[in-house]
């Protein structure tokens, strides 16, 4: 059975699309820490992220780098936190969370709550500073 990321980048399920590539899709977390809280995956559906092969987990921190810069210009914050969990959803991927502090990359803190509008909004903003 695909995982829920490979049914949203067949587009099987919607999502706010930050960025694609032919290997990589960025995406707003619909549960996220912060605002501009985004998922980075491979197209490609492998369960670890150290199971990638060194191409493709190389291409993905290029991908990431160049999302956390968009993210940077778009939602205020000090810096763009990393995260690589890998239970939640069995396909590799990447969180990229805008902090200002260590605490607010805790995955325990609770979930921020958007609108669709806002979601769209900070998706396109995003977007537009890639």
């Amino acid at each position: 059975m695909a995982s829920i990321f490979t049914r949203i980048i067949n587009g099987e399920i919607p999502c706010y699309k930050i960025a694609e590539d032919e290997n990589y899709l960025a995406f707003l977390d619909i549960n996220p820490l912060a605002n501009g809280h985004t998922l980075i995956v491979p197209k490609m559906e492998i369960d670890y992220i150290f199971d990638l092969n060194d191409e493709l987990l190389a291409g993905m921190t290029v991908f990431s780098k160049k999302v956390a810069k968009a993210i940077e210009k778009s939602v205020p914050c000090k810096r763009i936190g990393i995260a690589v969990l890998g239970l939640e959803v069995p396909h590799a991927h990447i969180h990229l969370i805008p902090i200002n502090k260590l605490g607010d990359i805790n995955f325990a803190n609770p979930k921020m709550k958007f609108t669709p509008e806002e979601f769209a909004a900070t998706a396109k903003l995003i977007s537009s500073n890639l």
